[in-house]
């Protein structure tokens, strides 16, 4: 998959607070649709292109769709915000959704333990999710 991240918008990156409240609402959006293993990765100690990553996982071509979907939804119609771009939404393995400031990550199982972004990002931090997504039901990630 080629990945061409767009600069992020002025708007995102001159308010962080706004970044992390699109990367907390894409998280949250996310869990609301089933989507396991979500993280946020803050990244904007260790690079100026964006501010957060968020990486969530799906476990059918269906509900990758519907997870992207969502987010798009909520990102969009709710807080107002816009897609720069979509890469990989055909193919349905990575879906990544490019807001500038926050590029969400979602992965079928395989394609993300193989990618490993988590490990690629290594040092960023880990944003806590527990007030944003709360306890998952037992099994769930």
């Amino acid at each position: 998959m080629a990945i061409s991240i767009a600069s992020p918008s002025s708007a995102n990156r001159a308010y962080p607070e706004r970044s992390l409240e699109l990367a907390l609402a894409a998280a949250r959006t996310a869990a609301d649709n089933r989507a396991t293993d979500i993280v946020v990765l803050d990244l904007r100690e260790l690079t100026s292109e964006f501010d957060y990553f968020v990486l969530a996982t799906g476990t059918s071509r269906r509900q990758l769709h519907a997870i992207s979907e969502e987010i798009d939804h909520t990102l969009e119609d709710d807080l107002g915000d816009r897609r720069l771009s979509v890469e990989g939404y055909n193919e349905s393995r990575w879906i990544l959704l490019d807001y500038g400031a926050v590029v969400v990550h979602i992965f079928d199982q395989e394609t993300r333990d193989y990618y490993r972004i988590e490990d690629l990002w290594g040092q960023a931090e880990r944003v806590d999710l527990s007030q944003v997504i709360g306890p998952r039901p037992a099994g769930e990630q």
